[in-house]
């Protein structure tokens, strides 16, 4: 637990209007006129129905921010509980859709601008820009410097605009109000405009972007359990109450005409709705013009400058968690901002507003927020069934799982009515963000996600394709990982020990896997209602204690099976181990003595390197390697030298020669030792019978390191048909080495390998050498 933690100085006031300000912005300023251009008085429903589809995330949104308050709001969520895949999705999808809805504020921008100016549109050579586009080029560029060389956030400064705000629409609806005739309204949906209320929708979305952003400051909400959920629920209900009172109002007072296709029509209905009054004299039409030109120019403005700096905070989260670079938000010397994350996106905002219309940089936006609003429901049920250790919200959704799922659906349907240009540029950057997370992030990320390890803890009774669809989309763990399956507490430490000490020496991971044998007669969820997961859990709390005291990264998992010793295999391959550290005795890993064929179809395709250790008693002081120079032979020597390097150890390496070769052996194992490092070892050659010179040369051991033969080692040590009885007379511990192989297309064909069909059946006998005799060890 972190001693730092944030000052819970925000109250539920200041929580509320990071919302709403975050939301009430270009939206109700400029999509009106597109809105009711094609929904006509219907416009009013799509605010309304946009706001339903938001509050079920908003909803959704609150429990995860109660249960995880950290830093990068939905991106984060997902990241977590979907895992990097989707955290990959979700990321790019915000960020680029932050950058879409920044170039929507600034053309919105640029519209209010020019109803002052009155600029001509501009062409440059085969470029013809809107005199709207010209003016929110120039304000993008002032708005991304002003970022670049940093601006502060006051609290106090975004309470006052969304005051002055909601001050600006309030009167506008006041003054609507007392010139309001309910017969403009009629009728409510024109010809062909009832199929416009759902691709409207859509594209009115981009008003609701933001709620999500208050979940972001969780950490410093006062009461966060009781305000976080007010705040983000009632910013919502506040917004979308504030749209339909406004829409109504709008074209209840003024002729739909005036609004329909008009950018900047609000402006223009204000002009002529106070133009009916005077004060001292005066005409007030030039009053309603500037104040809700202002009310436009600030509310696109704001909209603009927050969208850059969420925008630069997901780019942080996404390089925390390795989906971007890290160096994305390297921080400027002077200046103190993440300056290159600002400058892309900078330029991201730009190619966008040059290239795109009002309508097209609108639904961009909307379309790719949604895309993320749907994930982060189903992140919410992934949470909620999979109860990872930690998740205990203080705000709960009601009528689960109801809410989370019409969340997701509404979410992912309301794609479908967007304008399919928009939605095929969107897939194709989901596509996009699916090849980045396996080219580039899948190898630097580190954690997995709920989801993914939820179906591979339950692998025995989840179906094949999703325990592989989760297998393959594992983060590759850059680092040395050495499994160490354990099922037997007396044999942890030592296993344990020997773990650590190579992955000490190849600075990797740890990781400990208990594989609790469920008996046949019980299934898997009754074992786990039984507290078997906790029991087993208890034998890795003793593990990762030991492994830590080599300093080492300690990874630990409990897999419940029916089948222990083959589900060592599929560990192997799930956690990315490059090698296996297990126990070989009589309580080790199931029975020995089973020879059923799949345990064989299993040893002979290993998936890593494996060491199988005879416990004795774990004493790293005297190690002898015997050898006779096969390939598994280099495995028993780079094991000899992680030993040495970490305890220290006396190494002695021993070939067994024909009777007068004992000079050629001599200078086989010189040169097998220079190869293999180990120039520095006691050499020992003899002649005659094997075992016998094993078991003599063991006598001044501690531990016997030795390399396979033959391929199936690990299952004649299951079936009990090792017939090299030395390693079961000596005295000191034994470590039998086998390096990792795949068994071919040809071997499964045509039985190669298998048991009873090749040589190998003879058991651990010592493949013949030029310098040796068909009983040397390799």
């Amino acid at each position: 637990m972190s001693d730092e933690e944030l000052a819970k100085d925000l109250g539920p006031l200041a929580a509320l209007t990071i919302g709403v300000g975050t939301m009430i912005g270009a939206g109700i300023f400029v999509l009106p006129g597109t809105a009711v251009a094609r929904a006509g008085p219907l416009a009013a429903a799509t605010f309304v129905l946009g706001g339903v589809i938001a509050l079920f995330t908003a909803l959704s949104a609150s429990e995860l921010g109660t249960a995880m308050p950290k830093s990068g709001g939905a991106y984060f969520y997902i990241n977590r509980a979907l895992g990097p895949l989707f955290g990959s999705i979700s990321g790019w999808a915000n960020w680029l859709g932050l950058a879409f809805a920044s170039a929507f504020y600034m053309y919105g921008l640029g519209e209010y601008v020019n109803t002052l100016v009155g600029a001509p549109a501009l062409a440059v050579g085969p470029l013809a820009l809107e005199a709207a586009q010209v003016i929110g080029l120039v304000g993008a560029l002032l708005f991304i410097a002003v970022n670049y060389v940093g601006a502060k956030e006051t609290g106090g400064l975004q309470i006052v605009i969304v005051l002055l705000l909601l001050g600006i629409l309030a009167v506008f609806t006041a003054v609507g109000l007392l010139n309001a005739d309910l017969e403009s309204l009629r009728p409510i949906a024109p010809p062909g405009t009832t199929g416009e209320v759902l691709p409207v929708t859509a594209i009115v979305f981009v008003s609701y972007l933001g709620f999500v952003q208050i979940t972001s400051v969780a950490e410093e909400i006062k009461d966060p359990g009781r305000n976080l959920p007010r705040a983000v629920i009632g910013s919502v209900l506040l917004v979308t109450t504030v749209y339909a009172l406004f829409l109504v109002v709008l074209l209840a007072a003024v002729p739909n005409e005036l609004v329909a296709g008009n950018d900047t029509a609000v402006v223009d209905a204000a002009r002529l709705l106070f133009g009916q009054y005077g004060a001292f004299g005066f005409d007030l039409s030039v009053l309603g013009w500037g104040m809700l030109l202002f009310g436009g120019l600030l509310a696109t403005a704001s909209s603009a400058n927050a969208s850059i700096l969420s925008s630069s905070r997901i780019n942080f989260a996404m390089g925390r968690e390795k989906i971007v670079t890290p160096e994305l938000n390297e921080i400027h010397d002077r200046f103190g901002t993440p300056y290159r994350s600002i400058a892309i996106t900078g330029g991201l905002i730009i190619v966008f507003l040059l290239a795109g219309n009002l309508e097209l940089l609108a639904t961009a936006g909307s379309v790719l927020h949604l895309i993320v609003y749907g994930l982060l429901n189903l992140a919410l049920i992934v949470m909620r069934e999979a109860e990872p250790p930690g998740y205990d919200p203080d705000y709960e959704v009601p009528l689960y799982p109801v809410v989370p799922i019409v969340g997701a659906v509404t979410s992912f349907a309301l794609i479908i009515y967007i304008e399919p240009l928009v939605v095929v540029l969107s897939a194709g950057l989901v596509a996009f963000a699916i090849l980045w997370y396996f080219l580039y992030a899948r190898k630097r990320v580190e954690s997995s996600g709920v989801l993914a390890q939820w179906i591979l803890d339950r692998s025995e009774e989840m179906p094949d394709a999703a325990v592989s669809a989760a297998s393959s989309v594992q983060p590759e763990p850059e680092g040395y990982r050495v499994m160490v399956p354990l099922s037997n507490p007396a044999t942890e430490k030592h296993l344990i020990t020997l773990g650590s000490a190579i992955a000490s020496q190849n600075d990797g991971t740890v990781v400990a896997v208990n594989i609790a044998n469920v008996p046949d007669q019980t299934s898997l969820a009754a074992a786990l209602e039984r507290g078997a997961h906790d029991a087993a859990q208890d034998l890795l709390d003793r593990a990762e204690a030991d492994a830590e005291t080599f300093g080492v990264d300690v990874e630990t998992h409990v897999v419940l099976s029916h089948r222990t010793f083959e589900e060592v295999f599929d560990a192997a391959r799930t956690y990315d181990a490059d090698v296996t550290v297990m126990g070989w005795g009589e309580d080790a890993h199931g029975s020995p003595g089973r020879a059923e064929s799949a345990i064989d179809e299993l040893a002979y395709s290993l998936p890593c390197d494996f060491l199988v250790f005879r416990d004795r008693g774990f004493d790293a002081s005297r190690l002898l390697v015997p050898t006779a120079g096969g390939p598994d032979s280099a495995l028993s020597a780079a094991v000899a030298r992680m030993l040495r390097a970490e305890f220290d150890s006396e190494v002695t390496l021993l070939h067994v020669a024909e009777e007068g070769e004992a000079a050629e052996g001599r200078a086989f194992l010189e040169s097998w030792a220079a190869e293999h490092g180990l120039e520095d070892a006691e050499f020992l050659v003899e002649t005659g019978d094997v075992e016998g010179s094993i078991e003599r040369a063991a006598r001044e051991a501690t531990m016997l390191i030795i390399g396979a033969t033959e391929r199936g080692l690990l299952s004649r040590l299951v079936r009990g048909s090792l017939v090299l009885d030395v390693l079961y007379d000596v005295d000191c511990s034994v470590l039998l080495a086998e390096k990792k192989h795949e068994r071919s297309l040809l071997d499964r064909l045509f039985g190669s390998g298998a048991r009873g069909e090749d040589a190998d059946e003879r058991g651990i006998e010592p493949a013949a050498t030029s310098h040796g005799n068909d009983a040397a060890p390799e």
